[in-house]
């Protein structure tokens, strides 16, 4: 199965809060632009269910690329805000995945989780650092429960 990790798009610096950043224009630019490429150069467009955090720059990219990919499932997931815990979060990610049977699953969250849920995926893998915008594509053995990158795309 596959597991779809995205980092928001760029967002403006300054908000009310953390949770409040919107996309910039170069941000939503940037997050379509990848979500053409994956459907172009990696024929990816239908995922099962989308993991996506409650913040408003998260919410967006997903709005952005929605128009590129289609989900069966949108969860907003309180878990996968800046300070969620990666185990946790590959822990109910793995069990939705053996429970609802799921194909392929794309998780929209930001630094430094996803970085960090990547090495979870993938042991022994140091948490890569990502650029806005930043799609990773990791092949997940569910009963093995380990995985690995197998393509990566970026503005």
């Amino acid at each position: 199965m596959k597991i779809f990790i995205m980092r928001h798009g760029e967002a403006q610096h300054y908000a009310a809060s953390d949770a409040e950043r919107a996309l910039t224009d170069r941000g939503r630019n940037e997050s379509v632009a990848v979500a053409r490429a994956s459907v172009t150069q990696k024929n990816i467009s239908h995922v099962d269910k989308v993991f996506v955090s409650p913040y408003l720059r998260a919410q967006q990219t997903w709005q952005e690329i929605s128009r590129h990919f289609s989900a069966d499932m949108v969860e907003v997931c309180d878990d996968i805000t800046p300070y969620g815990q990666a185990e946790d979060v590959f822990e109910y990610v793995s069990a939705c995945v053996e429970s609802e049977n799921l194909q392929s699953v794309l998780l929209v969250s930001h630094l430094p989780l996803v970085g960090y849920l990547v090495s979870e995926f993938v042991p022994g893998m140091v948490a890569p650092m990502f650029p806005t915008s930043g799609l990773v594509c990791i092949e997940f053995d569910v009963a093995a429960r380990k995985g690995e990158v197998v393509w990566n795309i970026h503005p």
